[in-house]
């Protein structure tokens, strides 16, 4: 097949690549791009994933884009639901039509002599390879595996008479009425598993090594809705978005800060919500709050199902895995007809692709990143990647933004190249995503890309600094190479703190 040239390639059309996809399409209108995706359909992990009962863990006038508002009352929305509103988005902005489906990107390498990528990209449809070249790159393909989740080798595992269902691979029509049921994890897929199995299930067991923090949040927000009776609907998102974002800036910093007296509060709050009755060595993590990240109990719904007797939690490690269920360490053995392990994520970086310049390739572990968008001498291209401590969105939208800004500034100077230079030895030994001590980023610490100790190497997750950094800072920093040159350090604007501010809180 003849070659195929774009101004701009994205790859993957999810929730990052539909929002890429839009920016370029209101900040630079006269640019060409397609979006190349593997699956049949957009919406990324809310088209991937369809075990009972996902939704969000963020709420959803956060993690909507800040172009499009979220209506309605719903703070946690269903996967559907928020499949659907990146869909109507597509459809609204006219990016549905540039998306290529069923495109599984094999290569991708940057051509230094012909100042382009070239990507080739097997239709799995009709097994033919496909290539493009493009001017500009943006990896859009989240962080994990979709081929398959993480799931360690269980003693014993087949010897179980019953079904093995990992929530990545959700069958079609799975039957648990009446049946006994053990969800391995106390991360977000376990806590939204477990009490939406419990209304059909004879009794749902969430089985943990130790305990998450929890944090319950009603499904709907009545200050919303009460706002979007009396205001106009972008203004009423508006209030909501600031407020929401604010609320949740303020439980991180105070977490990390105050970890003590934020860890008290948490438990206090759970006790309240499980009674008296109930063991606290269940819901006691022994680490601090943000070391991992909270999970939402929707409306409460895994306590009301524990006070049912509908739902239970068991802390303790797997000795094995026997005929009928699973035998502790403690000597318990649980029953069961159905073990669903919700033990995390496979991560894996663009996809599986393995970029190369020139023929070399972009080990990524030794790679750092710049302002979290770019790759540290990786030519032309972006990589969005949202928060893990807030919504993913709220950093989706604003590194749009700027790679958007960057490609003009590129048009207005008539550069062709654009590459990131570390030149003061800046990398440091976290990863991209940042200090959370979660098992899947650990075990993947060999495959994801470090961020630098100062300057913008450094990852602040830290919204209101990166909206200042990537909507308000000169794009000419001194740390960027155009066209093989060094520019110096434009002059920062002053102006303070309040404008940003504004415009993290209330928008652009």
């Amino acid at each position: 097949m003849s070659n195929q040239h774009f101004d701009v390639l994205i790859i993957g059309a999810g929730v990052s690549g539909i929002g890429m996809a839009c920016h370029l399409k209101r900040e630079c209108p006269g640019k060409s791009f397609a979006i190349l995706e593997r699956r049949q359909s957009l919406g990324g992990t809310w088209d991937l994933f369809r075990y009972p009962g996902i939704r969000s863990d963020s709420d959803m006038f956060t993690f909507g884009y800040n172009f499009r508002p979220w209506t309605g009352g719903k703070v946690l929305a269903d996967g559907a639901s928020i499949k659907n509103y990146v869909a109507e988005t597509a459809r609204e902005h006219d990016v549905e039509r540039h998306i290529r489906f069923g495109l599984a990107v094999k290569t991708a390498d940057w051509s230094g002599v012909d100042k382009c990528w070239k990507l080739s990209a097997l239709n799995e449809a009709t097994g033919e390879t496909e290539h493009y070249t493009a001017n500009f790159m943006v990896g859009c393909t989240g962080y994990y595996n979709y081929d398959q989740g993480y799931k360690p080798d269980f003693p014993g595992e087949s010897d179980f008479r019953g079904q093995i269902v990992h929530p990545q691979h959700w069958p079609e029509n799975l039957d648990y009425a009446g049946k006994k049921v053990v969800v391995i994890g106390s991360g977000a897929t376990a806590i939204t598993l477990v009490p939406t199995m419990a209304e059909q299930a004879a009794h749902v067991t969430m089985l943990q090594r130790s305990p998450t923090y929890l944090m319950p949040l009603p499904s709907t927000d009545k200050v919303s809705l009460a706002l979007q009776k009396i205001l106009p609907e972008r203004t009423a998102y508006r209030l909501t978005r600031a407020r929401n974002i604010s609320i949740s800036r303020f439980l991180y910093l105070r977490s990390r800060r105050s970890p003590k007296f934020m860890r008290r509060l948490f438990l206090g709050i759970i006790k309240r919500k499980v009674g008296d009755t109930a063991d606290m060595r269940h819901f006691t993590p022994d680490y601090n709050p943000w070391d991992q990240r909270l999970c939402v109990v929707k409306d409460g719904d895994l306590f009301q199902a524990m006070k049912a007797g509908k739902a239970s939690i068991a802390t303790d490690h797997i000795d094995r895995f026997t005929e009928t269920g699973i035998r502790l360490k403690s000597g318990e053995e649980l029953e069961a007809d159905i073990i669903i392990p919700a033990t995390g994520l496979d991560i894996q970086m663009l996809g599986g692709i393995r970029p190369t310049v020139d023929g070399q390739e972009v080990v990524m572990k030794d790679k750092i990143i710049y302002k979290n968008v770019m790759v540290e001498g990786v030519p032309n291209a972006g990589m969005i990647f949202g928060y893990t401590n807030i919504s993913w969105t709220l950093k989706v939208d604003i590194a749009a933004e700027y790679l958007c800004r960057l490609m003009n500034l590129m048009d207005k100077r008539g550069y062709r190249t654009v590459v990131a230079r570390d030149t003061e030895n800046s990398r440091g030994d976290d990863t991209v995503l940042g200090s959370l001590n979660a098992g899947y980023i650990n075990r993947a610490a060999d495959r994801l890309p470090r961020q630098g100790t100062h300057g913008p190497w450094k990852s602040s997750q830290n919204y209101l600094e990166d909206v200042k950094i990537l909507r308000f800072e000169p794009i000419e920093d001194g740390y960027l190479e155009f066209d093989g040159k060094r520019t110096h350090a434009s002059q920062k604007e002053s102006g303070g703190f309040l404008r940003p501010l504004r415009s993290a809180l209330f928008g652009t």
